[in-house]
């Protein structure tokens, strides 16, 4: 193989994939939904062959590559006048979070667990649910995430809220945290999809008997009942029941 071809190729390959990937727009840098990744990945493919293949002509990989970004463009323009279109390329954001209640329906629909949304909340500096106004799950797989007024927040501390209305006038429960969590600043999950954390309880010093008692203040009786339940390093627990089918 000579090697100068091929990093000749290489260089002219990576030029002709930067020019291309420029006039796509840097949309495709900050929001990459998924069309916009399958033209991406395909982009990718086609310049790899044509280095590697060093008997194909350079022009039967530039020629597709300039297809595809055309067919990008153009659908990129027409989904600008037209929201239909749009919205069968790039979907529609999904509301995770509203007014600090999950919404599990959604989270199921988009196969969206309780861990992607813990840590992508500590990625937006958020440290509990209950803080939470709206939490949207972009197209590109992003967590938007606006909090709540603290004037709002306050006044919400002092009830619990549920949309279905099960847990109004529920004071969140408060507990002593071991000094080891009591300056922690994430959320320490105790319960997840029904199943208790048994491990999060050791390290609180505390079991399931007290996990239920704190779980009959907010009219939950059985751990299955439960979706999330969390305690935050103020030491208020915050509990989200499944939705009933």
């Amino acid at each position: 193989m000579d090697i100068g071809m091929l990093m000749l190729r290489t260089v002219l390959i990576y030029f002709v994939v930067f020019l291309i990937m420029r006039m796509m727009g840097k949309r495709e840098i900050g929001k990459m939904s998924v069309f916009d990744l399958v033209i991406s990945f395909m982009i990718a493919e086609i310049a790899v062959l044509v280095i590697e293949d060093t008997d194909r002509a350079m022009l039967e990989g530039i020629v597709p590559m300039v297809v595809l970004m055309v067919v990008q463009v153009v659908i990129a323009f027409i989904s600008m006048k037209n929201r239909r279109v749009r919205l069968l390329f790039d979907g529609k954001p999904s509301v995770i979070i509203e007014n600090g209640k999950l919404n599990q329906a959604e989270m199921k629909k988009q196969r969206y667990n309780l861990d992607d949304l813990l840590q992508q909340l500590r990625e937006n500096q958020v440290a509990r649910v209950a803080d939470v106004e709206f939490a949207i799950l972009e197209t590109s797989g992003k967590l938007s995430v606006i909090e709540k007024e603290k004037e709002q927040e306050q006044g919400n501390r002092s009830s619990a809220s549920d949309s279905a209305g099960k847990f109004s006038n529920v004071t969140p429960p408060k507990m002593e945290l071991p000094v080891s969590y009591r300056f922690e600043t994430l959320p320490i999950p105790l319960i997840m999809d029904g199943k208790v954390l048994d491990h999060n309880l050791e390290k609180l010093e505390k079991n399931r008997f007290w996990l239920k008692q704190q779980l009959r203040k907010f009219n939950a009786t059985n751990y299955s009942e439960v979706f999330f339940c969390s305690v935050d390093h103020k030491g208020e627990l915050f509990v989200d029941v499944k939705n009933k089918k």
